[in-house]
């Protein structure tokens, strides 16, 4: 059974960086596509950025700039470095991983930017 454990949350200061990781019980080159979502208080889940096992990435225009996403194929797992961060990237933020045609996701990390 595929498992997705993030990791690396927690309280910043606005204008801090964290780095969150996705840890998957398989190797993280099979999958299609693996993704970072957040979700905030009272709002709908949103996509954060994803990487191809290609390696082509894409992001939300929310932190374009600012989030870089990555992997690291022998420790199996998906990276979401964030810097400059703002009390509005304040969210649950979650891991996803889409290997056709099935979808899995992580357990999510709170991060919290203070002002």
């Amino acid at each position: 059974q595929v498992q997705l454990v993030e990791s690396g949350g927690g309280l910043v200061q606005a204008g801090g960086s964290l780095r969150l990781s996705c840890a998957a019980s398989i190797s993280v080159f099979r999958f299609n596509v693996m993704a970072w979502y957040r979700q905030a208080p009272g709002k709908q889940r949103e996509l954060v950025a994803t990487i191809t096992s290609g390696g082509s990435t894409n992001y939300a225009d929310s932190v374009k700039g600012r989030f870089t996403i990555s992997t690291d194929n022998a420790k199996n797992t998906v990276y979401l470095q964030m810097n400059s961060l703002k009390p509005e990237d304040t969210a649950v933020y979650y891991c996803k991983g889409f290997l056709f045609p099935d979808t899995y996701w992580g357990q999510g990390t709170q991060v919290t930017v203070s002002s």
